[in-house]
């Protein structure tokens, strides 16, 4: 079995990922950054989102598992004192593979340039650089709402947790393949209406968003943050590609959410 590392590049991360390195190639396996059966991160939830996008490219060959180097997160969800116990289940292969759904995002320009494509572990947000947002909302090619606000978000389901349920969007369990629309302070009065709540929307919906003031966009990406310049449209979709994580024991989806937000002791 061949496996990276990718880490937050602290102290204590840099320690771990030499310890990991030692323990895994002692026991036969083979450090390689190309093509890595799976891909430990160690740091936090945003430590997990860089190694996803490094290896995007071959999401249906690599697993990834998270080692937490600060607070409990929901990609990152084994202590530092708990590297050999890991290690050693990594080297028999005692894991198994969940496939979460993923998000796509087509950012289409004006003037026949060429789309550009972007695969989301968490969510894509789209805001007005300097003025109110202002977007016609489409659902399977029928229109839905003209919004005025800051932004617009578009989550997956394991990144329901993340920016989406800052926004009051819902929580959403990630076995369920679907993508969720919420919203950033919407106008809402006797002249403007949205739906005011968040959409969730199943894996055979399209939701396309279209300019109708303004050609430029701050458009995010997970981490990445890009002023994309005379868009046409952008259109969101769940994904046919999914993301994969070793699970070496049970850690249930609900009681991650209630060890991150409603136990003090964590």
């Amino acid at each position: 079995m061949k496996f990276a590392i990718q880490t937050r590049n602290d102290s204590l991360s840099n320690k771990l990922m030499d310890e990991a390195k030692e323990y895994l190639t002692d026991f036969g396996l083979v450090f390689d950054e190309e093509e890595p059966d799976i891909v430990l991160s160690i740091g936090g939830d945003g430590t997990l989102l860089h190694a996803f996008h490094k290896y995007k490219y071959r999401l249906q060959d690599t697993a990834f598992v998270g080692i937490h180097t600060g607070h409990l997160g929901f990609y990152a969800d084994w202590k530092p004192a708990e590297i050999e116990k890991l290690v050693i289940s990594i080297a028999r292969k005692e894991f198994e593979v969940f496939e979460y759904p993923l998000l796509d995002v087509k950012i289409n320009y004006r003037n026949d340039k060429d789309s550009a494509l972007f695969l989301a572990l968490n969510e894509s947000t789209v805001k007005s650089p300097d003025v109110t947002l202002v977007m016609d909302v489409e659902l399977n090619g029928n229109h839905f709402e003209r919004f005025r606000g800051d932004g617009l978000c578009m989550s997956t389901p394991s990144g329901s947790t993340a920016y989406n349920k800052a926004l009051g969007g819902a929580i959403i369990h990630p076995s369920l393949p679907s993508m969720q629309l919420t919203e950033m302070a919407s106008i809402n009065n006797r002249v403007f209406r949205t739906v005011g709540a968040p959409l969730v929307l199943p894996a055979h919906h399209k939701c396309v968003l279209t300019p109708v003031k303004g050609p430029d966009f701050m458009v995010t990406v997970d981490h990445l943050q890009l002023l994309h310049k005379d868009v046409k449209s952008i259109e969101y979709q769940v994904s046919k590609e999914k993301v994969r994580f070793g699970r070496f024991r049970p850690f249930p989806f609900w009681r991650r959410v209630h060890d991150s937000f409603i136990d003090s002791d964590v």
